[in-house]
């Protein structure tokens, strides 16, 4: 050692929301793959995203981090970060609010304003090739989105569909909608339900059907809601990683849409079946319309209303996501045994409760 340090080379991939669940996943895929990085932090601490980094075998000596806040116009950047950021060629948007329950003054600036904060500040971005933004599950099917919305349909879409869900919707239709006058690429990536790391199990994550499977451990899930051709989607974390950090070079249409779903998911019951008979607890005894669920008090069911608009028997197309994940060499790994690793890791994390003493 000299004592000096090497100068890290400038970031040439933004990463906004890189300290969340799937940002430091996607964090992790790029310095791997040799990407210079900047990930951003809100009051600039990456204590954590580091540590989490060195733990997963990262080299840190390409990753740079900015104090950023989406809330805010030019993503709140200092003028000494937006000028380390001159080089930057490709932004994921990772960011958002995720929690069912949100009120819409709660989602609204990080889902919508944050979304078109995001885009503007890419159109500033000299040698910008694409905009990445993770959108949400079953978002962005509308081939001619619209937005603005009046602001009675804006009320009706909240109160019909929930703080979270409302804004997921609103986020996708700006930034699709206002890109091309910006002449901005833009790449949205609507993935389904996310689930650990393929190999490890590791998650991080405990919404959605975490939630399920938390019910289904503990004995608390005797009914089913939905029925037997009821298709709730999953895909691993580390193969959504790789596919988002794969967009910028095989997407040139200036909007691209992906849906990214492991199609070989079993159907909801077969599913929630599969996890039970690895956990060794009994499966739901039976079925219950999900409308029927919504009709009956919280407080009865434990379930959150914004939860069971995803419990559909939709089919989705994926075609694009196919190709894409061909071109770049992308394998889904095998499914059943993510799966399983994935309820081993959440049984073993307390469902992100807090640990036993001792642990």
């Amino acid at each position: 050692m000299n004592g000096t340090q090497s100068t890290p080379p400038a970031p040439r991939t933004l990463v906004l929301g890189a300290t969340g669940f799937l940002g430091r996943w996607l964090v992790l895929e790029l310095l791997t793959r040799g990407e210079p990085v900047a990930a951003a932090v809100r009051g600039g601490n990456d204590t954590e995203l580091r540590h989490w980094l060195r733990a997963h075998g990262a080299d840190e000596a390409a990753l740079a981090t900015v104090t950023a806040d989406l809330t805010r116009p030019g993503l709140g950047l200092s003028a000494t970060d937006d000028d380390r950021l001159g080089a930057i060629r490709d932004v994921h948007n990772l960011a958002a609010r995720y929690r069912f329950g949100l009120t819409r003054a709660q989602a609204h600036p990080a889902n919508v304003d944050g979304a078109l904060n995001a885009l503007q500040w890419c159109a500033t971005r000299p040698h910008l090739r694409r905009l990445v933004h993770l959108s949400g599950y079953r978002v962005g099917s509308d081939p001619e989105p619209r937005y603005p919305l009046t602001p009675r349909a804006t009320d009706e879409l909240y109160g019909r569909l929930g703080g979270y869900e409302a804004s997921k919707q609103l986020g996708d239709a700006a930034v699709r909608v206002t890109a091309p006058g910006l002449g901005v690429p833009l790449t949205t990536v609507n993935p389904s339900s996310v689930i650990g790391h393929s190999q490890t199990g590791e998650a991080g994550q405990y919404l959605g059907l975490a939630e399920l499977v938390r019910q289904l451990h503990r004995g608390r899930l005797p009914l089913l809601p939905g029925t037997r051709s009821t298709f709730l989607p999953v895909v691993t974390v580390d193969h959504l990683a790789r596919f988002l950090a794969a967009v910028p070079a095989h997407d040139d249409a200036p909007v691209q849409v992906h849906t990214v779903l492991d199609p070989d998911t079993p159907l909801l019951p077969e599913l929630i079946a599969l996890l039970a008979d690895h956990l060794g607890v009994r499966p739901p005894r039976a079925l219950i319309p999900v409308g029927f669920v919504r009709r009956l008090p919280r407080a009865l069911t434990g379930a959150d209303p914004e939860t069971l608009t995803f419990l559909s028997e939709d089919r989705y197309d994926t075609a694009s996501a196919d190709r894409l994940a061909t071109a770049a060499g992308l394998v889904r790994p095998p499914l059943a045994p993510a799966l399983r690793h994935w309820a081993t890791r959440l049984v073993a994390d307390g469902f992100g409760g807090p640990r036993p003493s001792g642990d």
